[in-house]
C-alpha cells in the first residue's frame, strides 16, 4: 500500500500532514474503507459519510486526550482505520478479530463503548464534567445521527447539558437533509462566523449590558433568533443552553476544520450541525444507502448480486408475511417498530397497509407505552422489536403493558446470539428478563413454520406474549396456508428415547435431536418458555434420570432455570444439565463457530452429555 494512508498509523501522523494533503487523504480513506468492507463484509454506507467528518476531528483535536463519543458507533470504521487499526481490518467482526463498534478495550481511542442509539450525548457530558472535576483541561465530543437524536435520552442528555457548562461539543451529522449550493456556501461563512471567538465575546458583553434593560434584552434575543432562522433550523438546540453553529457540509474539510478550531477555543457547550450523505463516493451506495447498509462480501466493481438460488426465507421475512397475513384477516391489526423497518421484515406491512404502520422513530420505550394506549382501546398492536433492544423499554413492558394485563405480541427478532454484531446486539437476556414479570408469556419457536403458527397464537391470547425468533434462517420448513396456531402453553415429543431427556427452547432442537441420535435420548420440543408445559416437563422426568435443557439464551434464570423450579415444586429430585450462553459476553464472530465453541452443536451437546453421565458408567476393568 502506498500513499498517505499508509503513513497514517496514528492521528498524531495524520495531524503531520498539511491541510492541502487532507482531501486525498479522503480519497484513499474512502477508497480503502470500499474495498476492505468489501471483503469482510459490515456496514458501509453511513462510514462513507463520515470520512471527511473523521478526518477533521482527528486532525483539529488532540486525541485520545480529547475524547470523541461515537453514537451507535457503526460508522467508526474510518476512525478506527485512522487510529491504529488499518491492518486489522481484514479481522473486521470475525471471530477473534476487530469489533464493528467501539470497543474501550481494544483501543484508547475508542473512548466509550457504543452500539445501541442516543448514549453520546450523556456519556460525553459525563467525560467532560469529570474533566472540570479533575482540573483537566480537555474536550469531550459527542458524535449523534439524526436517526439518534430522536430517542428521548438525547434530549434528556441535551437538558441536562445546557445547565452544567462543561466542555462538551454535540455534532449532529444529519444525513436525512440536504443543503442547496448557495445555502450551503452561505453557512460556511455563517458557521465560520459564529463559532468566532469575537462573536462568542460580543454576544456574552451583548447580554452583560442588556440585561439592565429587560425589554431591549428580549428584543434583542428574539431578532438574533429570527436571523438565525433565515438560514438555519429552528434554534431548538440554544433552548437547551447550547450555542448552536450550522448547517454546514460535512464532507467540506474547508468548511470544517475552521469551525472545529473556532469551536475548541469556546467554552460551554457548543452543538454543530454537519450535513452529510450516506454512501458517499460509492455511487451504488449514494443510490440506495439501506441495501449497503450493512452488504455481506460482494465486489465493488458490481455491486450487490442476487443469489442464483432464491435463499431460504429468514425468521424476520417470516414475522413479515405473517404480519401482513393476519393483518389482511384482522382490521384491529396495527404493527409498530422503532426505527427498524427493514431489519424486522416490515416493509411490505407498511406498503400494504400504511394507516396500520407506526415507525416511532428510536424510541423502544415509547414503542411499547404507545401499544399499551392502543390495546385499551381494543386495537390489536404488535411491536416488532429486536430482542436486545427490548432491554431499553423494560420499565413500559413492566408497568405498563403487564402490570395492566395489556394484550400485545412483542416479536422479539435477533433472539440468541448474533454473530458479527457481538455481544451488543445479541438477544441473551430476553428469556430470564421476560420469565420473571407475571401475566407476560414467552414462546420459543424451533422452525420457521412453528413461528408462524406462534404468532398467531400469541396473537389470540389476553395478555403480552413474546415470540422470540434468531437472525438469519432456519431449517427452511414450508409455512403454512392458514393462520391456526398452536396449543397455547404445550410442547410435544419429538423423539423417545432411554435414561436422558433433552428439552430444547427454540432452534437448537435441530442439533438437539442430531445428538440425541447418538445417545438414544429423548428430545422434547417445549415451545414455550413461560408457561412450561408442566405436564409433559413431569412425564418426562419421571421416566428419565437426567434431564437436559438447551436455549440460545442466557442460563443464568433462563429456560433451563425455569424446569428447576418446576421440578424442585413438584419434588422431583432429578439432575438437570443445563446449557445454553454461560455467564459471559459472547464476542463477535461467525454464528456457527460461536455455537459449536460454545458446545451448543449436536457435538458438544452429546459431549456435555456423556461427560455427566461418565461416572456413572462402569468403567472397563473396574467392578460396578
Amino acid at each position: 500500500m502506498t500513499g498517505l494512508l499508509s503513513t497514517i498509523d496514528s492521528p498524531a501522523d495524520l495531524r503531520r500532514l498539511t491541510r492541502a494533503q487532507l482531501p486525498a487523504l479522503a480519497t484513499e480513506l474512502r477508497d480503502f474503507l470500499l474495498h476492505s468492507v468489501a471483503r469482510t463484509g459490515g456496514h458501509l454506507s453511513s462510514n462513507l459519510g463520515t470520512v471527511e467528518l473523521t478526518i477533521a476531528l482527528h486532525y483539529v483535536f488532540n486525541t485520545p486526550e480529547d475524547r470523541i463519543v461515537w453514537d451507535v458507533g457503526h460508522q467508526t470504521y474510518p476512525h478506527k482505520i485512522l487510529t491504529g487499526r488499518r491492518e486489522r481490518m481484514g479481522s473486521l467482526r470475525q471471530l477473534g478479530g476487530i469489533s464493528g463498534f467501539p470497543l474501550r478495550s481494544e483501543s484508547p481511542y475508542d473512548a466509550f463503548g457504543t452500539a445501541h442509539s442516543s448514549t453520546s450525548i450523556s456519556a460525553a457530558l459525563g467525560m467532560a464534567m469529570a474533566a472540570r472535576q479533575k482540573g483537566e483541561d480537555r474536550q469531550a465530543i459527542a458524535v449523534i445521527g439524526d436517526g439518534a437524536m430522536t430517542a428521548g435520552m438525547a434530549f434528556e442528555a441535551l437538558n441536562n447539558a445546557g445547565v452544567l457548562d462543561g466542555k462538551l461539543l454535540v455534532i449532529l451529522n444529519d444525513n436525512d437533509m440536504s443543503i442547496s449550493p448557495p445555502v450551503g456556501a452561505l453557512n460556511r461563512y455563517l458557521a465560520q462566523l459564529m463559532s468566532g471567538r469575537f462573536y462568542s465575546a460580543a454576544k456574552q458583553v451583548g447580554k452583560q449590558v442588556l440585561a439592565k434593560a429587560p425589554h431591549l434584552f428580549e428584543l434583542a434575543k428574539r431578532l438574533e433568533e429570527q436571523a438565525k432562522g433565515l438560514v438555519v433550523p429552528a434554534t431548538l438546540f440554544e433552548k437547551f443552553g447550547f450555542n448552536y453553529i450550522g448547517p454546514i457540509d460535512g464532507h467540506d474539510l474547508e468548511s470544517l476544520l475552521p469551525t472545529l478550531e473556532n469551536i475548541k477555543q469556546l467554552e460551554g457547550p457548543q452543538f454543530l450541525h454537519v450535513v452529510t450523505k450516506k454512501g458517499r463516493g460509492y455511487d451504488l451506495a449514494e443510490a440506495d444507502p439501506v441495501a449497503y447498509h450493512g452488504p455481506g462480501k460482494f465486489d465493488p466493481k458490481v455491486g450487490l448480486q442476487q443469489p442464483a438460488t432464491a435463499p431460504k426465507p429468514t425468521f424476520s421475512q417470516v414475522f413479515g408475511r405473517w404480519l401482513c397475513d393476519m393483518a389482511a384477516h384482522d382490521q384491529r391489526l396495527v404493527g409498530i417498530t422503532p426505527a427498524m423497518r427493514e431489519g424486522s421484515g416490515m416493509v411490505e406491512f407498511h406498503q400494504r397497509f400504511p394507516d396500520r404502520y407506526y415507525d416511532v422513530g428510536i424510541a423502544e420505550q415509547h414503542a411499547v407505552t404507545f401499544a399499551a394506549g392502543l390495546a385499551c382501546e381494543g386495537i390489536k398492536p404488535v411491536v416488532a422489536i429486536y430482542s436486545t433492544f427490548l432491554q431499553r423499554a423494560y420499565d413500559q413492558l413492566v408497568h405498563d403493558a403487564a402490570l395492566q394485563k395489556l394484550p400485545m405480541v412483542l416479536a422479539l427478532d435477533r433472539a440468541g446470539l448474533v454473530g458479527a454484531d457481538g455481544p451488543t446486539h445479541a438477544g441473551a437476556y430476553d428469556i430470564p428478563f421476560l420469565r420473571c414479570i407475571p401475566n407476560v408469556s414467552i414462546a420459543c419457536p424451533a422452525d420457521e413454520a412453528e413461528c408462524y403458527r406462534l404468532l398467531s397464537t400469541a396473537y389470540a391470547q389476553d395478555h403480552p406474549v413474546a415470540v422470540r425468533y434468531p437472525r438469519g434462517s432456519g431449517t427452511g420448513a414450508a409455512l403454512p396456508d392458514d393462520l391456526a396456531g398452536l396449543p397455547f402453553g404445550k410442547g410435544e415429543l419429538r423423539r423417545q428415547g432411554q435414561r436422558v431427556a433433552i428439552l430444547a427452547f427454540g432452534t437448537l432442537l435441530q442439533p438437539a435431536l442430531v445428538a440425541a441420535e447418538a445417545l438414544d435420548a429423548t428430545v422434547v420440543n417445549m415451545r414455550w418458555a413461560k408457561p412450561l408445559d408442566r405436564e409433559l416437563l413431569l412425564q418426562v422426568a419421571r421416566s428419565h434420570e437426567l434431564i437436559v435443557t438447551i436455549e440460545e439464551g442466557a442460563i443464568a434464570g433462563g429456560a433451563g432455570s425455569a424446569v428447576l423450579e418446576a421440578l424442585q415444586v413438584a419434588r422431583l429430585p432429578l439432575p438437570v444439565l443445563q446449557l445454553g450462553l454461560p455467564d459471559r459476553f459472547i464476542e463477535h464472530g461467525d454464528h456457527g463457530q460461536l455455537l459449536t465453541g460454545l458446545g451448543l452443536d449436536a457435538e458438544g451437546i452429546e459431549r456435555s452429555v456423556r461427560a455427566w453421565l461418565a461416572p456413572a458408567e462402569p468403567q472397563p476393568g473396574v467392578a460396578a
